[in-house]
């Protein structure tokens, strides 16, 4: 099995899980249909079906699209989403399994940015197709769900063998990056990270995938243990309390104005 990046409107990601053997691929987080399509037709690949990590329209906005040309494909989405994952055939939950050819995805509740917010995680492939939970070097807006959710929720991802190939929804990593610099500008790897992200980026490269082992030592929506990036939040609210909620929901408050 292998991962093709396929590029979506303005930052987005939707990618191929590709069964070279089977000529057959599964695609994650379709927001335009005629690239993955296309993605999939130039590498001579059947698409057999989607998995949704929930419900915004750059992450679902090509279901109906993908349901019309591939009669038959299989959908797949959070059931706590509510319906509101278009074309939805197949409705899932935490610890469900699914199987495609050699494909096998454990699904993962990971709410916070949304309520039924989904991952899905191939042990087979050392990968992890995360939305817009957690990002390269940062984590989504805590649009249906408070700090302590979506903290449970990053936890759950931190769990994850360290060598876990982290897929993310948005290449958004430069500026998760810069920001978290404001609160541990003397973190080694996280300053290495940021100069590889910047020359990706301006050599037209993706920063993504990462690994679980690098999002634990530079993304700060992991790291409320850091001694550093604790005295930086202080600074900026010296009544602030101990808890790792605490600590996760003013970084998080922080991102949401940086």
């Amino acid at each position: 099995m292998s991962v093709v990046i396929v590029p979506q409107l303005s930052d987005n990601f939707a990618y191929l899980v590709v069964d070279q053997a089977a000529r057959r691929c599964v695609a994650v987080d379709c927001a335009e249909a005629d690239k993955v399509l296309g993605a999939a037709a130039e590498r001579g690949l059947k698409l057999a079906a989607a998995l949704c990590t929930h419900w915004h329209g750059d992450h679902v906005g090509g279901n109906q699209a993908l349901a019309q040309a591939v009669p038959g494909i299989e959908i797949y989405g959070g059931h706590a989403e509510n319906g509101r994952i278009p074309a939805l055939t197949h409705p899932v939950g935490d610890g469900d399994t699914i199987r495609l050819d050699s494909l096998e995805a454990r699904v993962i509740a990971v709410p916070g940015h949304t309520r039924g917010h989904v991952a899905y995680y191939l042990a087979a492939l050392g990968a992890v197709f995360t939305g817009d939970t957690l990002f390269a070097g940062g984590c989504g807006r805590l649009f249906e769900g408070d700090a302590a959710t979506m903290l449970a929720s990053l936890k759950r991802l931190a769990a994850l063998p360290e060598a876990t190939r982290v897929f993310c929804g948005h290449e958004y990593t430069v500026n998760n990056l810069k920001f978290a610099l404001t609160l541990e500008p003397d973190n080694a790897a996280l300053n290495a990270r940021y100069a590889r992200a910047v020359t990706a980026r301006a050599e037209g490269r993706w920063t993504v995938p990462s690994t679980i082992a690098e999002e634990k030592a530079t993304n700060p929506f992991l790291r409320a243990d850091s001694a550093e990036l604790r005295a930086a939040l202080k600074a900026r609210a010296p009544a602030l309390g101990e808890d790792p909620v605490s600590v996760f929901a003013l970084a998080r408050a922080l991102k949401d104005r940086f």
